[in-house]
């Protein structure tokens, strides 16, 4: 467990305990911090401006990972019951695409959400729609472009459990005269429920910070949190505020991945009660 351990402290404890103490600091003049302790930095992410980007970021958090929970929780569901041949075939099509720069498949997106792109192409060969639709750089497209990116994380945490599932509890409830549905929310979906939990962290936490699939689908109108950072980090060169804006972030999003916790953890005793 030592290599473990020294990992942990080395790439995770120490990098979090230094963005906490630069929070705290002033930023020099040309590049860098003063060591002055402040707490203008917290202060400063109280302002409208900021406080508008951490609502919009929530709210595209909240939509990508429950547009993923209802795609992936089934697909993970129905993966984990075929046989072992096509099991293979599909982890290997869920695969595939990480086989690709996730910045190549977001220009694809690019390709088929631009003016007179293949969807327009193909919704007016249709008879769909009559003109062009201005999907590109807009709140759908970038939407999309977090289920897209951040769905087979669900699809394979959700499997995983299914896999690993005693069956023979569900027909124990079947024989004790559930019904299928009865069944599946009373013995299947709690058994399932930490592969659940496991995509919604895997989901929810990393939608929150991805910039890049802002920037490449949204243009300038949709900003999130992770793009002020790295526009402080790069353009505006205020490392201090930047790390105040993570501190943020990362309280926030674990204060929200422990109250879904709580809530589906208290749903599900209430259900086996």
């Amino acid at each position: 467990m030592v290599p473990i351990y020294l990992f942990t402290i080395l790439f995770v404890i120490f990098p979090l305990i230094y963005m906490i103490v630069l929070s705290f600091m002033s930023r020099a003049e040309v590049w860098g911090v003063v060591m002055d302790f402040t707490l203008d930095n917290y202060k400063k992410i109280l302002e409208p401006l900021y406080l508008n980007t951490f609502k919009e970021s929530l709210q595209l958090a909240f939509l990508s990972t429950s547009i993923i929970i209802f795609i992936g929780y089934p697909f993970g569901y129905y993966m984990g019951q075929l046989e072992d041949k096509w099991r293979k075939r599909m982890m290997l099509l869920i695969m595939i695409p990480f086989w690709t720069s996730s910045l190549i498949r977001l220009y694809g997106w690019i390709i088929m959400f631009r003016s007179n792109g293949v969807l327009d192409m193909v919704l007016m060969g249709l008879g769909i729609t009559e003109k062009p639709l201005k999907l590109l750089y807009s709140y759908p497209a970038v939407a999309t472009g977090m289920v897209y990116a951040l769905l087979p994380f669900m699809i394979l945490s959700v499997y995983s459990s299914v896999e690993k599932m005693d069956w023979s509890l569900v027909e124990a409830a079947r024989d004790l005269g559930a019904s299928r549905t009865k069944a599946f929310w009373t013995v299947t979906f709690p058994l399932t429920l930490p592969g659940l939990m496991s995509g919604v962290i895997l989901t929810f936490i990393p939608s929150m910070g991805l910039f890049f699939i802002a920037d490449i689908l949204g243009g300038n109108k949709i900003v999130l949190v992770g793009s002020v950072i790295q526009e402080q980090l790069t353009k505006g060169r205020n490392l201090p505020f930047a790390a105040a804006l993570s501190v943020i972030l990362m309280v926030l999003t674990s204060i929200l991945i422990r109250l879904y916790r709580k809530i589906f953890h208290t749903r599900n005793v209430e259900g086996l009660v």
